[in-house]
């Protein structure tokens, strides 16, 4: 268990707590999925519960899976909506990304308060290498920005501009940029499922 303050600042250190546990695991595999969604699971507590508050995040490995969990003291559980919104904050996309990533996913009131979980599939090697190479590209895009790191919120834009990005540099080559779209739709949906 990894107690913490709900802060911005804290969100680094969640990050490292996360790593340095995976990498104990020897499920270093995971270290970009469950980072960035420690990240989001602790910035939901500073947003929806308040900043300072005490939390908790414990993380378990299980049956092919790594569990993690976030603990505060609110009794308000998160109501995603059915889409993400792209005009607003406080819309539910951090929960729309958890859910997206993971196994499965929940929240629950607990004797304290409440918890928000969720379970990310080990993957097989081949993954990792898919992961390194998105995590070199998002760098280059940090790099372009003038920032060492993404923070959540650049996230969603800055994979938004390096699908743009490929796609403009396709059509240049003569491909086909809609096709190459409605492939990739494809391969995610197949692959996620």
């Amino acid at each position: 268990m990894v107690p913490f303050e709900a802060a911005p600042a804290q969100l680094s250190e969640l990050r490292r707590a996360v790593r340095s546990q995976l990498g104990s695991w020897g499920a270093s595999a995971l270290t970009g999925e469950a980072e960035l969604v420690a990240t989001e699971l602790g910035a939901n507590v500073i947003k929806h519960v308040g900043r300072d508050v005490a939390a908790s995040l414990v993380l378990e490995l299980r049956e092919g899976r790594v569990r993690l969990e976030v603990h505060d003291r609110s009794r308000a559980l998160p109501t995603p909506l059915a889409e993400a919104c792209a005009d607003s904050d406080e819309c539910g996309r951090g929960l729309h990304l958890i859910a997206a990533m993971a196994q499965d996913w929940g929240a629950a009131r607990t004797a304290t308060g409440k918890v928000i979980w969720c379970e990310l599939s080990l993957k097989p090697a081949e993954c990792e290498g898919r992961m390194r190479r998105v995590a070199a590209v998002l760098s280059v895009y940090g790099q372009r920005s003038g920032t060492s790191s993404l923070d959540l919120a650049a996230l969603d834009d800055t994979v938004t501009d390096v699908i743009t990005d490929l796609l403009h540099w396709l059509a240049v080559q003569g491909g086909d940029p809609d096709g190459a779209l409605g492939r990739a739709q494809m391969h995610y949906e197949a692959e996620a499922a």
